[in-house]
């Protein structure tokens, strides 16, 4: 489902629509501040953007969502889960992924290609996104936060609502390398030589972290294939980057 306001546009899942307290985008390139190649809703800092213009951007996503605060982590490409509070909200934290249970913050991540993934638990009324790249999913970020929440909250990974971002398709996820870059597990996953189906390998972590498969919804939108809507570094190389956003308000 796609919504839009003050000439922001974001996609929102239909898994979380029953939950009108959870705010949630996956925002698109438009009416940001930025100028080309960045253009125009660049959030990431570390791209070359002009730091106003991304700070201008993130101001108008936390109007849109109605957030109190917007923390977005240093990502290192790893598989670090860390948790927000009321005390570290204005740290800039080094993780790709982050929880929380407190209202009225929005946690998200930037990508161009790589998927952001929401996670809800609606029985302890608790919030992850993740960041996964290709070598997220080779070392399995997604297990890690069902893990992590499960520790620290009492998740149930059954439970779990989790919706993946736009992001880079069956069709251009090319990895010529793969023999070296990707597990032999992946390999179930190879739809033409050389190209893989990190949707279907998401969802394949997932359920095998518990996660039921009908608690799972994949935007299925390729970021490379949607130039108008979408940043994508492998088709642009230097570009800004989307923002995924979800909060508890």
């Amino acid at each position: 489902m796609e919504n839009a306001k003050d000439k922001l546009e974001w996609l929102e899942f239909d898994l979380l629509e029953p939950y009108s307290h959870v705010a949630h985008g996956v925002f698109t390139r438009h009416g940001g501040m930025s100028e080309e190649p960045f253009a125009s809703l660049n959030v990431s800092a570390s791209v070359g953007d002009h730091p106003d213009s991304v700070k201008v951007n993130r101001e108008k996503i936390i109007k849109a969502l109605e957030l109190g605060h917007l923390v977005i982590p240093h990502l290192t490409h790893g598989i670090d889960v860390a948790r927000v509070t009321a005390d570290n909200v204005g740290q800039v934290l080094q993780a790709d992924a982050l929880f929380t249970t407190e209202k009225n913050i929005g946690i998200g991540v930037t990508h161009a290609d790589c998927q952001a993934a929401f996670f809800y638990d609606p029985a302890h009324e608790a919030i992850a996104v993740a960041h996964s790249g290709w070598r997220g999913s080779v070392k399995n970020i997604y297990a890690n936060v069902v893990e992590t929440m499960k520790r620290e909250l009492g998740t149930k990974p059954e439970e779990l609502i989790v919706c993946i971002s736009p992001s880079l398709g069956p069709d251009h996820a090319e990895f010529v390398n793969h023999e070296k870059e990707l597990p032999k597990e992946f390999l179930a996953f190879q739809k033409n030589p050389n190209h893989f189906d990190f949707w279907e390998i998401s969802k394949m972590q997932l359920t095998g972290a518990g996660v039921a498969a009908q608690n799972i919804e994949v935007a299925g939108i390729c970021s490379f294939c949607r130039e108008q809507d979408y940043f994508s570094h492998r088709r642009d190389k230097k570009t800004g980057r989307n923002a995924s956003v979800i909060s508890l308000n």
